[in-house]
């Protein structure tokens, strides 16, 4: 991801500076020396902690609030037990967990998640809800272990090293746990009308060396109706089925279409395109004289197009090999080719691409692509940065759409949505991340970034992202491969217990 400095960064040390808590060249020895004893004493600990909680599916089921899902409840009573294991204060407020150390006004807030994303378990060699220690050697395998359960277990462990090394803190700290960052904020938005958080937090959900920026995600969603579909001429070949996707926070990695009437000419046509396509697999099967083509890609999270291989995409592509009829399924492949393309920054969706020049690019990605009753209906998610207003985006997305129903067909159930992006330029524990970050990562110079994703760091009062993922590095969470090193759990876990001592002391 591009990263570059933010012009305003200087007003950041600027106001630390006015609180009279200069910027140290490295983290304070006693920051180092409980870092030092974090790792060495609790390395072990931290992955059985972790091998716990990923034990509980906490994805979100329809219909089901967290505070009433028997696997939320029981991942809870888990953190509780463990809370009171290492001597810290546990609060169930449904939705929101807060687990304690210490006294004081003055507090410091940890901010993660313990739901998850859906999983296809098919896709794991182990269970997804099994930590894996031994399939990738060196890898710890399962959905949460990057986002964001390995976050929750190296915060607790990092308040135990604190507590252990009797630390003179003068702040609370106090680590958040909300159990629908991935499918609702709504319950923690209303939490916070009522509950005052602390004055200064860190979220553990996205990547190092700290968050500051982050763009509005987004979506368009339209079916491609039965009714008013074109009917293909009898006996010619046509796109008789298309689908795709898991979820819409997923770059699909699996996709499937049917020709109809499909000769062998076009099955050699769609297999040469599609080797021309890196990281894509093809397979095809022929039911009578229907063709049905079995796309497999690399799934990535959305937020981040760049890491995947959309399969969706990419099968659209590959079987643009001849003008297709607007059937409904015709008509998604046409949909997707002339709007969308294999690009990823919406150059083709009329005037909706820009970019900034620190967040960077919109974004534009199908997802997934549904047969409901009434048509194929077809989700892209956006990730856009500052620089447009809703109503613009808004407008232009409409009007391309607009225009391509005047070349082909009707549209329905138009559905476009997108928030605001996100910017906090004045954290003032942004000198004290950057310090600790390089330090143990001798990174020299680090910078703040920007990211596609969106974070409950938007919710929370001087709130910044750090961690638990490397600059440079794929981030696997939302993926099926989802993973985090035995080397970065460790090294989360010291550069948390350092951070923890300078902003608590």
């Amino acid at each position: 991801m591009k990263r570059t400095i933010l012009a305003s960064l200087l007003l950041v040390f600027a106001a630390y500076a006015a609180a009279d808590a200069p910027a140290a060249a490295v983290p304070s020895p006693a920051a180092v020396k409980a870092a030092k004893y974090a790792v060495t004493t609790y390395r072990t600990k931290v992955v059985d902690t972790l091998a716990k909680l990923v034990s509980f599916n906490t994805v979100a089921r329809p219909g089901l609030p967290s505070d009433q899902d028997p696997q939320h409840i029981a991942f809870k009573n888990a953190l509780k037990a463990e809370a009171g294991k290492l001597g810290f204060d546990f609060a169930d407020h449904g939705w929101v967990v807060i687990i304690g150390m210490g006294q004081g006004t003055d507090r410091v807030g940890i901010v993660t998640h313990g739901d998850v994303q859906p999983v296809d378990p098919a896709k794991w060699k182990k269970s997804p809800f099994v930590l894996d220690q031994t399939s990738e050697p060196g890898k710890l395998m399962a959905r949460g272990a990057e986002d964001d359960k390995g976050p929750i277990a190296t915060a607790l462990y990092a308040m135990k090293a604190l507590k252990d090394q009797q630390l003179p803190l003068s702040k609370r700290i106090e680590l958040y746990v909300y159990m629908g960052e991935e499918s609702n904020w709504q319950p923690l938005v209303d939490f916070l009308k009522t509950h005052e958080p602390p004055q200064m937090n860190i979220t553990l959900d996205a990547e190092y060396p700290a968050v500051v920026a982050e763009k509005a995600s987004g979506t368009i969603a339209v079916t491609l109706p039965n009714a008013g579909a074109e009917t293909a001429p009898a006996g010619e070949p046509h796109i008789a089925a298309f689908a795709g996707g898991f979820f819409g926070s997923q770059i699909p990695e699996d996709a499937s279409a049917t020709v109809a009437n499909a000769t062998p000419a076009i099955e050699a046509q769609i297999r040469a395109r599609g080797d021309k396509q890196d990281g894509m697999r093809y397979e095809f099967e022929w039911k009578g004289a229907d063709l049905l083509v079995r796309a497999r890609g690399l799934s990535a999270h959305s937020s981040k197009p760049e890491e995947g291989v959309n399969a969706v995409a990419m099968l659209a592509d590959a079987l643009a090999v001849r003008p297709w009829a607007n059937t409904t399924a015709g008509g998604v492949v046409n949909y997707l080719n002339q709007l969308v393309g294999t690009g990823l920054y919406g150059e083709k969706f009329g005037n909706v691409a820009y970019r900034d020049s620190f967040m960077g690019p919109m974004t534009v990605a199908p997802t997934v692509i549904r047969q409901k009753p009434e048509g194929i209906e077809v989700s892209l998610n956006l990730r856009r940065p500052q620089g447009k207003s809703v109503e613009q985006i808004t407008n232009e997305i409409n009007a391309a759409l607009a225009q391509w129903q005047g070349r082909n067909l009707p549209l329905a159930n138009i559905t476009v949505k997108t928030g605001e992006p996100w910017v906090r330029k004045d954290a003032p524990q942004l000198p004290v991340l950057m310090n600790v970050f390089s330090y143990f990562t001798g990174v020299k110079d680090p910078k703040p970034i920007a990211i596609g994703g969106g974070t409950n760091s938007r919710l929370f009062p001087n709130a910044v992202s750090f961690g638990p993922a490397m600059p440079g590095k794929v981030y696997t969470g939302h993926s099926e491969r989802e993973f985090i090193t035995l080397k970065q759990l460790l090294l989360n876990l010291q550069m948390y217990t350092a951070v923890l001592a300078e902003l608590a002391k």
